[in-house]
């Protein structure tokens, strides 16, 4: 009998104590020795992945050249800035990515890049290489007057404050050795030093 009590009162201190396993403690001591362990927890937690994921397609997505420009066309008036996010080296093909942001009134992207009041799209962005004095168009899917341009249709783009528009377009890789040119844009004007990648 005496054993049984013995027994019962070691596990009532031991249970008060913490040391018991699921038993909560309820000493004074044990609110500092959970903070200890919450600040290693802290301390030693690896980041969590949707971070780096997040910062990876923040660097995707970040501008490798930028300009404002007042814009006038098609009887439109307005505030844009483009962001170009990427010109990269794909075989004989180079293809440039971009942004046009509208910062104040509207903005014609519906034919504002285009090569005519017809062409809704950005057929009119051009490459310049500054090395070899050369300008590259956009390509084109075949070879007569009505092939179109590989890049973003924009018909029915007007923007306003706040809006935004990507767009692409596709041109002849220049040569190897060229690691920058300026990129040439209707009713925004000339990028310069923009890096091929």
């Amino acid at each position: 009998m005496r054993k049984t009590i013995a027994l019962a009162v070691a596990a009532v201190a031991l249970a008060g104590c913490g040391v018991l396993p699921g038993r909560q403690a309820g000493g004074a001591g044990d609110g500092q020795a959970q903070q200890t362990a919450a600040r290693a927890e802290t301390t030693t937690a690896a980041p969590a992945p949707q971070q780096t994921e997040a910062t990876k397609a923040a660097e995707a997505t970040a501008a490798i050249a930028s300009r404002q420009a007042s814009t006038s066309s098609g009887g439109q008036n307005g505030k844009a800035r483009v962001d170009i996010t990427g010109l990269k080296r794909q075989g004989r093909t180079v293809t440039l990515n971009w942004t046009v942001t509208a910062l104040d009134g509207k903005v014609n992207m519906h034919n504002g890049m285009s090569t005519g009041t017809l062409d809704y799209s950005v057929s009119a962005v051009s490459l310049i290489d500054p090395v070899n004095a050369k300008r590259y168009r956009v390509a084109r899917n075949g070879a007569t007057a009505d092939s179109e341009c590989v890049c973003s249709r924009t018909q029915g783009q007007f923007l306003e404050g706040g809006q935004t528009s990507s767009l692409y377009a596709v041109f002849a890789a220049p040569p190897a050795d060229v690691t920058q040119v300026n990129v040439e844009m209707p009713m925004i004007g000339v990028l310069t030093d923009v890096p091929i990648s």
